[in-house]
This record gives structure tokens, sequence and C-alpha cells, in this order.
């Protein structure tokens, strides 16, 4: 089955049984063409799907035949099913989608933070250029690790967290762009670089390694799936394959922006672990553990649970999400 043909030929009517479907005031003569698109549709899926079961057109018809259900039948999802679906299928799909990419990037920011810090702290005079000695020698020594313990506990964790969480909105939001996640991803690569640079210079190149260790693992990583999902965004309408570009974009740009539900929860726990484990007087293997479990937690999460769904069907859409809060509005 050519799908392209078979859209053309019957598109006119599933946008007729879309709009039926999502209008709130219709005649009887409107229920009656509901429910007869609806089987129409239904029997077109079932094509669609015997040859192309992951398609976009079958998901789009999906979704049209179940507004168009919820019409005719009244029955709600249960929100708490809906809620408990997303998380536990359409979130680590969305996730698993990009993992080669938030790898790409992981690798990116690493190579360019090395080659910026080694440089510095290798070419003679360039670590002055950064601040007078004794603002140097203060930064390494008092400014970088009082920055985990001058503030309260719960209000330093609601400044990290939404400080990143920030961060990371803008670089899946902005990615369509092709520019802002690159920018941002070499704007805190040279940051980590300098700062590794700095406390080299003054000795202090472990206790840099070890104050970030605890929660700059998931932190991190967090930034990486940002940049992942922006990236992905933005190849969405550079090759859309079959579908539009148009098409792409809103398909995969809605599924890709549940990845932004996951960072706000990623980076919440990297904030306590921040606000918390960071500044205790802990032996450094015990904080660099629970930072390490962290990290471990959100991998499996994705990598695993989400490879498992991914290969079930899912990518990552928010249809399900959608359902539990039409439930809320319709029931």
């Amino acid at each position: 089955m050519d799908l392209e043909a078979y859209s053309a030929v019957h598109g006119d009517r599933w946008d007729e049984v879309d709009r039926l479907a999502r209008s709130r005031h219709g005649s009887g003569a409107d229920a009656d063409r509901l429910v007869s698109g609806y089987q129409e549709v239904a029997t077109d899926l079932a094509r669609i799907r015997g040859v192309a079961p992951g398609s976009p057109t079958g998901d789009r018809l999906s979704r049209t035949l179940f507004r168009a259900r919820l019409r005719f039948t009244g029955t709600p999802v249960d929100p708490l099913t809906a809620v408990t679906t997303f998380f536990a299928r359409y979130l680590p799909a969305a996730l698993y989608r990009i993992r080669w990419v938030t790898i790409w990037v992981a690798a990116a920011t690493v190579a360019i933070s090395a080659i910026v810090g080694v440089w510095i702290a290798s070419t003679p005079g360039a670590v002055a250029t950064f601040g007078t000695p004794e603002a140097l020698r203060q930064y390494a020594t008092e400014d970088f690790q009082a920055y985990y313990s001058d503030h309260g506990l719960g209000a330093f964790t609601a400044q990290v967290w939404s400080n990143n969480a920030f961060i990371a909105a803008r670089m899946v939001a902005f990615g369509i762009t092709g520019l802002y996640v690159p920018v941002a991803v070499i704007q805190n690569a040279v940051s980590l670089g300098v700062s590794a640079a700095i406390m080299h210079s003054q000795g202090r190149l472990g206790d840099f390694f070890l104050w970030i260790a605890p929660h700059g693992q998931l932190e991190l990583y967090s930034v990486f799936l940002a940049g992942g999902a922006g990236l992905m965004i933005c190849w969405s309408w550079i090759a859309p394959g079959a579908r539009t570009r148009a098409q792409a974009l809103a398909e995969d740009g809605r599924a890709l922006l549940t990845v932004a539900v996951g960072l706000a929860l990623t980076l919440l726990l990297s904030g306590l672990v921040e606000g918390v484990v960071t500044r205790q007087d802990w032996p450094w293997p015990v904080k660099i553990g629970i930072g390490t479990v962290a990290l471990a937690a959100v991998l499996w999460y994705q990598w695993v649970l989400g490879g498992r769904a991914y290969r079930a069907g899912e990518r990552g859409d928010v249809e399900e999400f959608e359902r539990g809060a039409t439930a809320l509005t319709a029931g």
C-alpha cells in the first residue's frame, strides 16, 4: 500500500471525522456522520496497520478514533491510569529515542571542556586573564566550596533546580533553530574547562572533581538530554522523511517536548543531591556513590524501560497523557 496515495484519497474524510470529534456542539446530522465516519476510519486504520504498524498516519487516525469514541460514549479514562501510562511508557520511550544524540552531546562537552582546560592550564599567562592572583586564590580555596553552603538547604535546592530547569527547557524549546543547542553546549563546556583550569592553577583540581561529582553526574546528563531533544526537534524538519515538514515538526516536537517533563524531575533530583548531599561532611565515596546511584536510576529508566516501551511500538507521543486531560474536561 502506498500510504501517501491512500492518504490523498481518504484524507478529506479523516479530516471531517476529526473535526466532528473535536466539536463540542453538533446537530443530529453531525452525530450520524460521526458514527458512520468512525466506522470508515476504523477500517482505514486496520488496513494501514496491516502494512505499517508504527506509521505516523496510523497514529493520527488512532487519536481521531479515540476522540470520536469519547464524543459518543462519554466514558472518561481514569486520569491516574493515564498519568501512570505516561510515565511508564511514553516518557521513557521519548528519552530512549534521543539516547545516541545524548551521548554525542556528552562527548562533545567532555572534549571541548578538556581542550579548553588543558590549553588554559598549559599556556603561560592564560589563567591570569581571569583575575588577579588573590581573586584566583580566593575562588579556588574559598568561593568554589562556599557556593554549596552559603545558602539555606531549601532555598539553595530551589535556586539550583529552577536555574537548571530553565536552561534545559530553553535547549528543548529553541532546539528547532539548529544553533541554540550547539552554542549552549559550547558555553557550558568552556565554563567547565575554565573552572578546572583555575582550580588546577591553585593545586585544587582534585577538589574541583570531588565537589561536582555527587550532583554533577545527573545534572550534566540532564543537560545532555535537553540538548539531544533540541537537536532531534531540529532534525525532524531538516529531514522529515515521507512526512511534510510541518507534520514532522508537529509530531516529533510533541513527542520530544515530553522530555521536558522528565528533565524537570531529573533536575529536581540532582538539585536535591546538590543541596542536601554535596554540602554534607560525609566521606567522598558516600557522596559520590549517592550521585552515581541517582544517575544509574535515570539511565535504567531511559535505556532499559525506555527500550522496552520503544520496541513495543511506543514513540514517546503524549497521546495517553492527553487522554487523561481530555477525560477530566469532558467527564
